[in-house]
């Protein structure tokens, strides 16, 4: 699949540089896109239930998040070290910035030791075609979970308009720490939504997909050829029984989230879902169909990313890029604060 597929036009102003409780509006009443075969329809999260249809099952992630961004020091001074993922051993994925606003992979060099707090650390390497990823280990004093509880805060970007809590990060379903970034597309249920969505008559099971540092940006030729960091990930036992058990008897299975989505589709062998607990850099194209959804609940998702694709192997280009087109003319919000799209197969 060509880059050029991936790309579309988003203004700035789109962004949201907010919660949506900042901006007067409750978690809940985010606005909704409903993209179907048979158009758009505009709600707000609140409603979602009125969208699906008893028989559902909603499959949500558990994972919790991190106050992943942490103040670092190396012989060049201060900097941000925002982690990403634990691969065990005091080993992580991280990325060295500058601020929230400006990225430093310049800022490490193989072999370099810095420190976080107490804790030593030393610079491993790149990762391969990811240059402002670095590999970093821990070489003495406490591990970065303490130095997380103690200075830690949630990684930040530069169109936020100034630092949130912890709180405002963490979704209704969150049980399990270890994403480096929100779940987000989980972010707007609330106890209410849950309870009209289960009073409906629909289903809830759950995985686990430890979100890493955003990643999903393309930037080679063809999304196929593009590297991603593994993550990790979880389908239990009773998730796999649930999805399989809906999937015979016709009734929709709904991913909230392109993490569930990756997940799901990870735990695919053998005509069915199976358990499965272990690292995944699965991407979901057009050229490779989905097996385990046929409803997606997500955000939107900027131009050049991986998750455009992930939404064209569900719902096909045509119909994904005329929501878009929707809702740039209707002025839904992007990002982690933003809006909400639920999204139903071809």
């Amino acid at each position: 699949m060509n880059r050029g597929h991936l790309l579309f036009h988003r203004p700035a102003e789109l962004e949201a540089t907010r919660p949506p409780e900042a901006r007067g509006v409750p978690r809940d009443r985010v606005r909704l896109l409903v993209t179907t075969a048979r158009g758009t329809e505009h709600d707000t999260f609140l409603h979602l239930s009125r969208h699906l249809r008893p028989g559902d099952l909603l499959v949500v992630n558990e994972s919790q998040t991190l106050p992943a961004s942490l103040p670092a020091r190396g012989p060049f001074g201060e900097f941000l070290l925002n982690l990403s993922t634990h691969y065990g051993g005091g080993t992580w994925l991280a990325e060295p910035r500058h601020s929230p606003s400006r990225p430093g992979p310049d800022l490490l060099s193989e072999g370099l030791r810095f420190r976080v707090g107490t804790t030593s650390l030393r610079a491993v390497g790149p990762h391969p075609g990811l240059p402002r990823f670095w590999f970093v280990r821990v070489e003495s004093g406490p591990d970065l979970g303490e130095a997380m509880a103690r200075w830690g805060e949630p990684v930040r970007y530069g169109y936020l308009s100034g630092s949130y809590p912890l709180a405002s990060y963490q979704t209704f379903w969150g049980r399990w720490p270890g994403s480096a970034e929100m779940p987000s597309a989980s972010r707007p249920f609330t106890e209410t939504v849950g309870d009209a969505c289960r009073g409906a008559g629909v289903g809830v099971a759950s995985v686990v997909l430890h979100c890493g540092l955003s990643s999903q940006e393309v930037e080679a030729p063809r999304v196929e050829d593009q590297p991603f960091p593994p993550e990790p990930f979880e389908v239990p036992e009773a998730t796999a029984r649930a999805v399989n058990q809906a999937l015979r008897h016709g009734r929709r299975v709904v991913a909230v989230g392109t993490t569930v989505a990756r997940a799901l589709e990870s735990a695919w062998h053998g005509g069915e879902v199976r358990p499965r607990r272990g690292f995944t850099r699965r991407m979901i194209l057009p050229d490779r169909p989905v097996r385990t959804f046929q409803g997606l609940i997500t955000g939107f998702h900027d131009p050049s990313t991986s998750h455009l694709a992930l939404l064209y192997a569900l719902a096909g280009e045509d119909r994904v890029r005329g929501a878009y087109r929707e809702a740039v003319a209707r002025g839904y919000l992007w990002h982690e604060f933003g809006d909400s799209h639920l999204l139903w197969a071809a």
